[in-house]
């Protein structure tokens, strides 16, 4: 059995987008971040920064694995299933480059954009413009692959797109108005949230949420 902990937000999407589309059973138990849930000691003990997502294999090779980070999870499952990430050669490099792109800039540039020019009561003018500029920066190099190849990883969809949709899509509703032009005239970009949004696998994914109470 496949359990994951997670909660709402863009990185708490990624995972459930690519179990929905593997097709695979799992339990979601959600970890409140609001609440500070992700303190809490039994997260802690499967999650040692305290961070969502995480997932336990019950089911894996030698006995429960817990696995963290986001990156991680979604390249244990693509290998385990073989699916959405190549076994080996340049395609499955290209897949693992733009992943780490991913979370190594995309997802934290824009969280720091969101915290600064949204969430934050305080606004920086300094700290908003750089990570303004910076994620105009990135979406530039994302508008330029996207226009060389129908996906991130090249020719097939793979985790580095799912990866980084539930971001785009949180760039383009919560942080338009912070990203202005830096949205504009991006036709790749454009047509990439187009196809991705249109699988059902993602639609079921992003579409998490916890009970009504909870």
């Amino acid at each position: 059995m496949l359990v994951l902990h997670t909660w709402t937000t863009p990185n708490g999407k990624k995972v459930p987008i690519l179990l929905e589309e593997l097709g695979l059973s799992y339990e979601i138990h959600f970890v409140d971040i609001g609440k500070d849930e992700q303190f809490e000691k039994e997260f802690l003990a499967i999650s040692p920064n305290n961070k969502i997502p995480a997932l336990v294999d019950h089911s894996a090779e030698g006995g429960p694995l817990s696995i963290f980070e986001s990156g991680a999870i979604l390249t244990y499952l693509a290998d385990k299933h073989h699916q959405f990430l190549a076994p080996s050669g340049h395609a499955r490099w290209k897949a693992q480059e733009w992943l780490y792109w991913q979370v190594g800039g995309l997802g934290p540039m824009l969280g720091q954009l969101g915290f600064f020019a949204v969430r934050s009561k305080d606004k920086a003018p300094l700290a908003i413009d750089r990570f303004t500029e910076e994620c105009g920066r990135l979406l530039g190099v994302m508008e330029g692959r996207l226009a060389k190849c129908p996906y991130l990883g090249g020719e097939d969809y793979s985790i580095a797109d799912i990866a980084c949709y539930p971001w785009m899509v949180g760039a383009t509703t919560m942080l338009k108005d912070a990203l202005g032009r830096h949205l504009h005239d991006k036709p790749a970009i454009d047509r990439w949230m187009a196809d991705i949004a249109a699988r059902p696998a993602v639609q079921r994914g992003m579409a998490i949420k916890p009970p009504v109470g909870v």
